[in-house]
């Protein structure tokens, strides 16, 4: 329970961080005077630093103590947050943000990694889910503090993330076992040659790079939409989209439940279903509160189906788990990364929400298709890689 608790702080305070930026963005775009299309770029250095950071963390976390690498990455983190409310120009935010991407490389992977070595592997949906709703509370709390704080000043929630980051490090040197002191003896493996030989593992990468690139293009500008659609201040997006973050957290409290009734493939089609069915009504919403309670539900499945993706991955990483848990981040963070400059166009060229919720569904049903291509959504009983859950 202790360590449940932890990993879900530790993705609270990164996923604050992650998120954080989406409901600022119209606020920053004035203060630094830069155009709406180039917005994105904000999102888009934090996403980097992540992605460039993570080939190189996950073969280390195999290999070296899981902790010290955790303390380290929170440490990055800490600082490099902190950077970003003192930053006075643009460039400086694209730096602070790249490096506290890097932070979160660092730690981030070692969550989902920890998890298979430290829990049974009918329990794995169920820790993982209780790990994800650490992000969905970040939008529930976090984002929506964030954007109360920015109505006084813009850097106030970043020394908040800092703040919360900089505690963590004190619980996690206390109450993280050390993990991988017996696994040095395989030092010498190269763990990328492994992982590019296995086509399973690569498909489901790209998979999950092509859905989360969807996910993040919808999310990131639900401000930017709100603000220019609807006409909404900073503080009445904050409080919207913790209405949204309810959505994902209970989609993520309820993953296993739904696994337990309808088996894995089934919850899985049918979640990949409704999350595009949410995106392609979205933008015919006529007013605020209708499309926040389509975000609500789009978020919700959004919630469910996370701990799905990273319990499939996981169960072809074998001794890899620091790698293949680095690898996924990477590809979250390259797709919120391309994501932010497709964005930031197609919020500028098409009205409304049209352009964006139609890339987000095209990209989710490519995702779909690719898992449905490895039969992924037949019955149970053909998956006997697929932990069974309780």
């Amino acid at each position: 329970r202790r360590l449940s608790v932890l990993f879900f702080l530790v993705q609270f305070v990164i996923g604050t961080d992650t998120f954080l930026v989406s409901p600022l963005l119209p606020t920053l775009t004035h203060y630094y005077q830069i155009p709406t299309s180039i917005s994105g770029f904000i999102v888009s250095a934090y996403a980097f630093g992540y992605m460039l950071s993570a080939l190189i963390a996950g073969p280390i976390s195999d290999h070296y103590d899981r902790k010290q690498i955790l303390l380290i990455g929170l440490l990055v983190f800490t600082l490099a947050t902190a950077g970003c409310g003192l930053a006075n120009q643009f460039p400086i935010m694209i730096l602070t943000r790249f490096l506290a991407g890097v932070g979160a490389a660092l730690a981030g992977p070692q969550i989902w990694a920890a998890i298979p070595l430290l829990f049974p592997k009918n329990q794995m949906v169920k820790v993982i889910g209780y790990a994800t709703s650490g992000l969905a509370v970040a939008q529930i709390i976090g984002v929506p503090l964030g954007s109360y704080l920015a109505s006084w000043s813009w850097r106030f929630p970043f020394f908040f993330v800092s703040a919360i980051a900089l505690s963590l490090i004190i619980l996690v040197f206390q109450a993280m076992p050390s993990l991988n002191r017996d696994e040095t003896q395989s030092r010498s493996i190269n763990i990328y040659l492994q992982v590019s030989h296995n086509k399973t593992v690569l498909k489901l990468l790209f998979s999950y790079f092509l859905f989360q690139t969807a996910n993040f293009c919808g999310f990131a500008f639900i401000g930017t939409w709100f603000a220019k659609s609807y006409g909404l201040s900073i503080a009445s997006i904050g409080s919207l989209v913790l209405i949204i973050g309810v959505g994902q957290l209970i989609g993520s409290l309820i993953s296993s439940r739904l696994v337990d009734q309808l088996t894995l493939p089934h919850a899985f089609l049918l979640e990949f279903l409704l999350f595009i069915g949410g995106y392609l009504i979205l933008p015919f919403a006529s007013t605020v509160i209708t499309a926040t309670l389509i975000l609500t539900f789009i978020y919700l499945i959004g919630g469910a189906i996370f701990p799905l993706f990273m319990s499939t991955l996981q169960s072809k990483a074998g001794n890899a788990r620091g790698t293949i848990a680095a690898l996924s981040n990477a590809a979250m963070y390259l797709g919120e990364a391309i994501s932010g400059g497709i964005g930031g166009l197609l919020i500028k060229m098409f009205p409304g929400f049209y352009g964006i919720a139609l890339f987000t569904a095209i990209g989710v049903a490519l995702s779909m298709g690719l898992y449905a291509q490895q039969g992924y959504f037949k019955k149970a009983k053909s998956e006997p890689h697929q932990p069974k859950i309780n």
